[in-house]
């Protein structure tokens, strides 16, 4: 659990008072964390209490009344868009907050450069459905030579809990099983610090987490291109792991947000907050997209510059 108290600033026009609980993802806690002390700094009388376990943690916990925002780095399931229904009487509000490119990293050493999802599926999946092939379990077999050709590929996955977990297991292993070898870790700078250590490791996390310990591969796409992970290429769709990262809210479709919620999301959806995205190592929303939501939800857009 994480808290973020005021700090010393002028606040924004009409300051709001209180505790706003978050619940989620680990792929958005550091954002989340940078627009709280934004926030704090607009609206003192605020404080963020961040609870970052997972997304899986966050429909649960806004069906059952436990938090009225929920961070998540994939759309809810079918299932848990059911059970929130079944709980609350009326469907969750997925208000798209960042972009991301999910990025497979290597250590900084390794020379592959890039690798197809096939291989990806093939170097992961206990099932392999999306590669039909055998196993990747050395990277010679991907072509490394000299000592690289009988070392060992060592894997690390963010844990079931994740939303990275889940996009990974449908995009890359076509909803197949994780090899029993593969390593998992709770939270994604984890996994990275894993990779960097390991000379043969290789795992994936979002690209905000790049360190100079490791080094982000390209994937080769169906026409054999490599597409590297970047703002540019996950922002025009190029590349084929882009994801959005979303604030899911507890509200009723007719009734306003509460001011709290209403100041917090106009700082998100404002180029202010979305500046913040951007130092994450993340990709800021198209304009298009965050003027969409700032009439859906009625945001006071001026308050939050």
């Amino acid at each position: 659990m994480a808290a973020l108290g005021a700090t010393p600033a002028v606040a924004a026009q009409q300051p709001v008072v209180g505790t706003l609980d978050a619940i989620g993802s680990d792929t958005l806690a550091g954002l989340m964390l940078r627009w709280g002390e934004q926030f704090a700094t607009r609206h003192p009388g605020v404080r963020l209490q961040l609870q970052a376990s997972g997304s899986a943690t966050a429909p649960p916990a806004l069906a059952q009344g436990a938090t009225r925002l929920g961070a998540m780095s994939r759309a809810m399931s079918d299932a848990e868009l059911a059970a929130f229904v079944a709980e609350q009487g009326y469907p969750p509000t997925a208000v798209p907050v960042a972009l991301d490119a999910l990025t497979v990293f290597v250590n900084r050493d390794n020379p592959v450069e890039a690798l197809s999802r096939d291989q990806l599926d093939a170097i992961f999946s206990d099932t392999r459905r999306c590669s039909g092939r055998p196993a990747l379990t050395r990277w010679g077999q991907l072509g490394l030579d000299g000592p690289w050709r009988e070392r060992p590929i060592t894997r690390h996955s963010r844990n079931s809990v994740s939303g990275t977990f889940d996009v990974f297991q449908r995009e890359v292993l076509c909803h197949g099983t994780f090899q029993p070898s593969v390593n998992q870790y709770p939270g994604s700078a984890a996994v990275v610090a894993a990779v960097g250590d390991s000379l043969g490791g290789i795992g994936y996390a979002g690209m905000g987490y790049l360190t100079a310990a490791v080094k982000p591969l390209a994937l080769i796409d169906a026409q054999g291109r490599h597409v590297r992970p970047t703002p540019e290429t996950a922002a025009s769709g190029a590349y084929p792991l882009t994801r959005r990262l979303y604030l899911y809210l507890n509200r009723r479709p007719d009734e306003p947000l509460p001011p709290l919620e209403r100041a917090f999301l106009a700082l998100v959806l404002s180029p202010a907050g979305q500046s913040r995205v951007a130092e994450a190592g993340f990709i800021p929303l198209p304009e298009a997209t965050r003027q969409h939501w700032r009439q859906r939800l009625g945001l006071d857009f001026a308050s939050a510059e």
